[in-house]
């Protein structure tokens, strides 16, 4: 809630009450927040701060002007983030930090409160990793820390490496009853190859089956940090977390870099507001920013003039200037999607500089069409996409058409959980209905064609719509990606694990006991085995305990081929899919079967089957209502009842030659499912 204080001379401003009331209406009201915004800072210009108090929401400091970043020096500055498994308590412990630290208040409510988006808040997981600059007294000093809590599932791995370029050290946060699991010891390797301080944290230490001495033994074993050095909390209830911010202080070091020097700052994450236009989170190497400048980009090479600076408290608090070492925010009137890109370096128009190295772009592991569902609506659709993916650069985005479903996108995403919190997204955050085609991951083929050569203009394609899956008579051969994943499980649920990797086509590549209890795998999987539903049967076969991780690992050479799915004889151009020669009949199978179940029943009989060319793999039948037209008839001639029932049976024929199927637009995803292992 946004609390507004009168002035203190008791003069009143007309219609205060209901200035006041009409304001909170709109703040409580989640499809008025936009609008709440824009009066709210209307009414800001139009009644002069010195006549208000304002107290930002999530704010335990009132604010009267706008801070003084030149208080901290660098030697007071720590940029650090946290990072962790899913579920190990990243969030809880960002919390306590920032009640510790007075940037909320302490309340019962807080429960990830830098988990912004709705759905952040309905899946209980981090997707867009948040900053919140935190100040905090000791021995004398007040410190200035730039907390960063990033997410934990392997699909959003690309927001931790952003986030890490932004920082000069990690806690590591491990769960007291799980231990070390896989995605633990990705970004493990990912702080120690950036070269990072690492704060080893054993969370959860309330838990009932907590075992924190054999957590901080795999923390010995794994990452070769001496136990010692570990720190034990409780997030949830407080316990020892202020140790971690002194912790913090003494064991992160200050950012290495000169005031002096000119302006150059990284922009690291930027979000698309309304009415202000780009807000860019920026790390500064060097300089200093501050409103009125005129910056330039390194990668348009568009110059702007700042509008506006500050830091992040969680919420946007504006600032005097922004120094070297800092992280905070900046406004510059951006308002093209392409002009703010992820890894960009800013500088001033009179001092230009190198650009910093910037990103290493991020690999789409999984394709998928994405069409609305009126034509009507494209360009609103297109819009939608273009802000939404300035807020995630890792979404790339190229135009398609299909004969069936008409012009739309072909969207490149981290991994399924990527896209489906993307499409959630968009139907959130812009009411946007849209279809989302079976999705697909990039295969390659060698051409033997000299046509197609000349058409594509090289020998080598990569393929990422199965409708442009070239024919085998014009391939000498396909390649497939494969990628080199992690599992880590207690020792019981091995045996079961291994029959399911198997049967994924996967390679195991080693074996090790991190402690008597568990067990680290890795394995060569091709990614499609492992796309659309190998999580969810890992989580089945090890009642939860289980957990995975995979990195790139290449193509190789396979055996590939086209299925398309027929409904009443005509194809289903969305759910085409690729796959493997072995398999195709068992994949067939199955999606017939889970399309039976999902098509709603029609007064005509549909017809549900799996084709590769001309050749039927496998057939569904989806029966039709049907009405008992003997319901009248009592004895009497047979002739009379074989009459109805013939006449029935042509009613029916007819129907079904000129009847429409409606396939569900949900069905495309779940009918690649496969269900888990029993």
């Amino acid at each position: 809630m946004l609390v507004l204080t009168p002035v203190p001379t008791g003069k009143c401003i007309p219609s205060m009450t209901r200035i006041l009331h009409f304001q909170n209406h709109l703040w409580r009201s989640q499809n008025c927040y936009q609008a709440a915004s824009l009066w709210h800072r209307h009414w800001l210009r139009r009644f002069s701060p010195d006549n208000i108090v304002i107290l930002r929401p999530y704010s335990s400091q009132i604010q009267k002007d706008k801070l003084d970043m030149s208080r901290f020096p660098v030697e007071n500055i720590r940029n650090f983030s946290i990072i962790a498994h899913v579920d190990h308590g990243k969030s809880t412990l960002a919390d306590r930090l920032l009640e510790l630290t007075g940037a909320i208040q302490k309340t019962k409510l807080n429960k990830q409160v830098l988990d912004k988006l709705q759905v952040e808040r309905e899946r209980g997981i981090t997707v867009k990793a948040q900053t919140a600059s935190l100040f905090y007294p000791s021995e004398g000093k007040t410190y200035l820390l730039n907390l960063i809590d990033t997410p934990g599932h392997v699909d959003f791995s690309y927001e931790v490496s952003r986030s890490l370029s932004a920082c000069q050290g990690v806690i590591l946060v491990v769960d007291a009853n799980e231990g070390i699991q896989a995605q633990t010891v990705a970004n493990f390797f990912l702080a120690f190859e950036t070269q990072l301080s690492i704060i080893p944290v054993v969370n959860k230490i309330d838990l009932k089956n907590a075992d924190p001495e054999r957590v901080e033994k795999q923390i010995e074993k794994m990452f070769d940090i001496p136990k010692e050095e570990c720190i034990r909390i409780s997030a949830k209830l407080g316990t020892n977390v202020e140790n971690v911010l002194r912790e913090v202080i003494s064991r992160i070091p200050p950012p290495s870099v000169q005031r002096s020097d000119p302006l150059k700052a990284l922009v690291f994450d930027s979000a698309f507001d309304h009415y202000r236009g780009i807000v860019a989170n920026i790390a500064l190497f060097g300089g200093e920013i501050c409103k009125g400048q005129k910056i330039v980009s390194s990668h348009t090479g568009k110059s702007y003039e700042v509008n506006e600076v500050g830091i992040l408290t969680p919420n946007e608090q504006p600032a005097v200037k922004l120094y070297a070492g800092q992280v905070g925010y900046v406004i510059a009137g951006m308002k093209d999607v392409q002009e703010a890109q992820i890894g960009d370096t800013l500088y001033l128009q009179k001092h230009p500089v190198e650009p910093l190295p910037g990103f290493k772009s991020a690999k789409p592991m999984v394709f998928a069409g994405m069409y609305p569902v009126d034509q009507s609506d494209y360009s609103n659709l297109k819009n939608a996409i273009e802000k939404l993916t300035l807020n995630d650069s890792s979404v790339t985005v190229h135009q398609d058409s299909s004969a069936a479903l008409g012009a739309g996108w072909r969207l490149g995403f981290l991994g399924l959980l990527h896209m489906e919190v993307f499409y959630q997204r968009l139907e959130q955050e812009y009411n946007a209905s849209v279809i989302l085609t079976a999705p697909t991951v990039p295969y390659k083929a060698i051409l033997s064609s000299t046509k197609l050569i000349k058409e594509f203009g090289r020998e080598e394609v990569t393929i990422v719509n199965p409708a442009q899956f070239p024919d085998k008579s014009q391939v000498s051969q396909y390649l497939e990606p494969m990628v080199l994943g992690t599992l880590i499980t207690p020792e019981e649920h091995v045996g079961k694990i291994i029959t399911l990797c198997q049967g994924r086509r996967a390679v195991q590549k080693s074996m090790v006991y991190i402690d008597d209890q568990r067990v680290l795998l890795k394995y060569l999987f091709p990614l499609n085995e492992i796309v659309v539903d190998f999580y969810d049967s890992l989580k089945f076969l090890s009642s939860g305990y289980a957990s995975f991780d995979y990195e790139e690992a290449g193509y190789q050479q396979t055996d590939l081929i086209k299925m398309d799915i027929l409904i009443n004889g005509r194809p289903v151009e969305e759910l085409t899919t690729i796959v493997h020669k072995e398999k195709a009949y068992s994949v067939g199978k199955a999606m017939c079967e889970r399309l039976r179940d999902s098509i709603p029943r029609q007064l005509f009989e549909i017809a549900i089957q799996a084709a590769i060319g001309s050749k039927i793999l496998a057939r569904e039948t989806v029966k039709a209502y049907r009405k008992n037209v003997l319901a009248k008839c009592y004895g009497g001639d047979i002739t009379r009842k074989m009459k109805l029932l013939k006449r029935q049976a042509e009613g029916k024929k007819k129907m079904r030659k000129i009847g429409n199927v409606e396939v569900p637009k949900d069905v495309f995803i779940d009918v690649l499912k496969k269900q888990p292992s029993k």
